[in-house]
């Protein structure tokens, strides 16, 4: 038996502006995801990517169309639903980490755990456990301006990871980095497919992250334009 896709984007439309000066985003975009998927959202700037990674991610309604994940629709009950959905569902990495200035390394995974709740024993291991992932353990009392870039957004796909979201969405995750991090950034989400069972959503330009996706949607001016399938190596 075939098993339910765990997302769905059901004729997803989003305009922006009034009038004369309306932009209409995305154009009633339909697709469907299946669990542990490592999918990316390509195009060229203004194509929707990450205006439809928004919706999918609880992060800004629709027009209108339908987001379903993991049986629930995802704006069904407006702002409440989709606020539970990212809090206890979703992991995001943005271009920008993100990170508290005051805090460590360490702390920037361990904070948030304890604000989800998980108990404080459990998170002190996790926090170490996904900072020695990411290669920072050794880097664990350093704050954000003793780390470079790369460093950086390794220890916010740590906070993420930490959580172990059913979902990781991602905005151009690579961008500001060079080779040898965006590819370790690349491995650290595709090893949480594999390990984790998480279903990665990555609007990006970064042609360096195609090898490690199993699919490849391509947007155009907010319409679908293509969706293939990559081999992984």
């Amino acid at each position: 038996m075939t098993e339910a896709p765990i997302l769905s984007a059901r004729a997803i439309s989003k305009s922006f502006g009034r009038g004369a000066g309306t932009v209409r985003a995305l154009h009633d975009v339909s697709f469907s995801v299946a669990r542990g998927s490592f999918m990316l959202l390509k195009g060229a700037s203004g194509s929707g990517k990450s205006c439809l990674l928004a919706a999918l991610s609880g992060l800004q309604k629709p027009e209108s169309g339908v987001v379903i994940a993991k049986g629930t629709n995802v704006w069904g009950r407006g702002s409440r639903s989709a606020e539970r959905f990212r809090r206890h569902d979703c992991g995001y990495v943005f271009q920008t980490p993100g990170l508290f200035p005051s805090l460590t390394a360490w702390q920037q995974v361990f904070v948030p755990l304890r604000l989800l709740g998980v108990p404080a024993k459990e998170a002190k291991v996790r926090a170490s456990h996904y900072l020695d992932l990411v290669g920072l353990l050794d880097r664990a009392q350093s704050k954000p301006s003793q780390l470079s870039g790369g460093q950086n957004q390794r220890v916010a796909i740590a906070r993420m990871l930490a959580k172990r979201p059913a979902f990781i969405f991602c905005d151009e995750p690579t961008s500001a980095l060079d080779g040898r991090n965006a590819i370790m950034v690349a491995k650290l989400l595709r090893d949480a497919t594999e390990h984790q069972g998480a279903t990665i959503l990555c609007a990006t330009h970064d042609d360096r992250l195609v090898p490690f996706a199993n699919r490849v949607i391509e947007l155009e001016e907010g319409r679908l334009v293509s969706d293939t399938a990559e081999a992984k190596p």
